[in-house]
């Protein structure tokens, strides 16, 4: 096989370290949790991970908005948009009605028992996790990833007002430009 002329054939010199570089790992374990979970959940109800995460949600706090579910669940809000209505459709869900748009979400009693159903499917994967760790290397876990998802938030904060100023700053010279 003849190699395009501008491929770069030859791994790079400065490259993380793939087994040691956690953000990775982090994400191969979350991947191979909801490739599972979200495969055993569509062949079983014909429903996907982030509709089963919607459910929890409302089990969990009932009468919150689609916003909020999405915030709780550090989801798109399209993507939740499209599983409430999924589960609307499907008679899983009822939304309040009121005024603006922002309507509370409610299981009805057939997604109460959705919920029971999957229920199961996804504390599997929290007994994968718990299987050769002891109760306290779970809870230290645990706190480590509280820890690091507080951190997460705070970057992401810190990036949208640098993003902020950034625009204003845009302005500023578009508008001494002008």
């Amino acid at each position: 096989m003849e190699l395009p002329r501008d491929a770069v054939a030859d791994p790079l010199p400065n490259v993380i370290d793939s087994e040691n570089f956690t953000p990775r790992l982090l994400a191969l374990l979350s991947n191979s949790l909801v490739w599972r979970e979200s495969r055993t959940l569509r062949a079983r109800f014909g429903l996907g991970t982030n509709d089963w995460r919607v459910i929890s949600a409302l089990a969990i706090r009932p009468g919150v908005t689609a916003s909020e579910v999405a915030e709780f669940l550090a989801l798109n809000k399209a993507i939740v948009s499209k599983s409430v209505n999924v589960l609307t459709d499907r008679g899983l869900l009822v939304q309040a009605e009121g005024g603006g748009r922002s309507r509370p979400l409610y299981l009805t009693p057939a997604g109460a028992e959705m919920h029971a159903a999957m229920l199961p499917i996804s504390m599997r994967g929290q007994e994968m996790i718990s299987e050769g760790l002891s109760a306290h290397d779970v809870s230290r876990l645990n706190d480590l990833l509280r820890r690091l998802l507080t951190r997460a938030r705070e970057l992401q904060a810190e990036d949208a007002l640098e993003e902020l100023a950034d625009e204003d700053a845009e302005t500023l010279v578009e508008a001494e430009s002008a």
